[in-house]
């Protein structure tokens, strides 16, 4: 069972649980996930199967959306409403104030990973030295917002739909908005909409994929492998097929099909039967394309 099961996670689950529960499911180890979800967020969480446990250093940096809560007037330790308050108090802001703050942060943005983060510091998670009750210093990251839609207002809670790159933390977006307005804020709600090409219109919670894996239509939710890449296909005649197997560098004579070589550039390589069998990318001072993964 080789593909991307793209699972809509409830709150209440770590993306380890979520892993744990499908292996239960499957009957399968060889599964992994990208893109960590906290227990309390909920929405897409892409898992890998078998051999797409490959893809995980082959796709795209991944672009995100998400929609969120952001309570103002409250401050906590994990910047999010289940940690422990730091302050409260009762915004004294006017919606024309909160929408020129939110506005502000699309484009560059300069973040402080959270504490509660996965980001590794001095080669450990952040997570695991904050479980310890240590607090590091962090370098801010820039990053970018493409777009932040307030989606409704009823203050102090503000939803908001947010389009970002990956490594963005929507907690420190909302506590930094909170700061923006001088009442301090927390996330109180989150829910990831996409993760790349991965949408929440074709996730499937988990007592979802245990109704199809019980009554045989589990193979419909799983997107194959080659499905999910998107590089244009490079198909090999018979002779580059040999050399495609076994993971050998290919040149132009190897082809069937004409392509205009591009430095870095990845492609989906096809046997001369139009088998799918790996990802290359073009190594401009070798002239020649390069295996960066094989699925065979």
């Amino acid at each position: 069972m080789d593909g991307v099961l793209i699972v809509n996670k409830e709150a209440g689950f770590t993306s380890f649980d979520v892993i744990a529960v499908l292996r239960g499911i499957l009957h399968m180890k060889r599964i992994g996930h990208g893109g960590t979800l906290d227990p309390e967020a909920t929405g897409v969480l892409p898992v890998f199967l078998g051999k797409a446990t490959k893809l995980c250093d082959c796709l795209p940096d991944e672009r995100k959306v998400y929609e969120a809560e952001v309570l103002l007037g409250r401050t906590t330790d994990t910047e999010d409403i289940w940690g422990e308050t730091l302050s409260e108090c009762l915004p004294s802001v006017t919606e024309e104030e909160v929408r020129d703050a939110v506005r502000s942060f699309i484009g560059e943005y300069d973040q402080i990973p959270p504490m509660v983060s996965a980001k590794k510091v001095g080669g450990k998670k952040l997570y695991e030295l904050a479980r310890e009750g240590k607090t590091v210093e962090r370098q801010p990251v820039r990053l970018r917002i493409d777009d932040i839609e307030i989606l409704s207002m009823a203050l102090p809670r503000v939803r908001i739909r947010v389009s970002c790159e990956k490594g963005t933390y929507i907690r420190t977006l909302s506590a930094d908005i909170g700061k923006k307005l001088g009442c301090g804020a927390c996330m109180s709600a989150l829910c990831r909409l996409q993760a790349g090409a991965f949408s929440i219109a074709e996730a499937h919670t988990l007592a979802e994929i245990r109704a199809a894996a019980e009554d045989g239509s589990l193979e419909k939710m799983i997107l194959p492998i080659e499905q999910v890449l998107p590089y244009p296909a490079l198909r090999a005649n018979a002779e580059g097929s040999r050399l495609l197997r076994n993971g050998n560098r290919l040149d132009a004579a190897d082809l069937r099909d004409d392509f205009q070589p591009e430095g870095g550039k990845r492609y989906r390589m096809l046997d001369d039967a139009g088998l799918f069998l790996g990802v290359y990318r073009y190594d401009e001072e070798s002239r020649m394309l390069l295996a960066d993964k094989m699925f065979l």
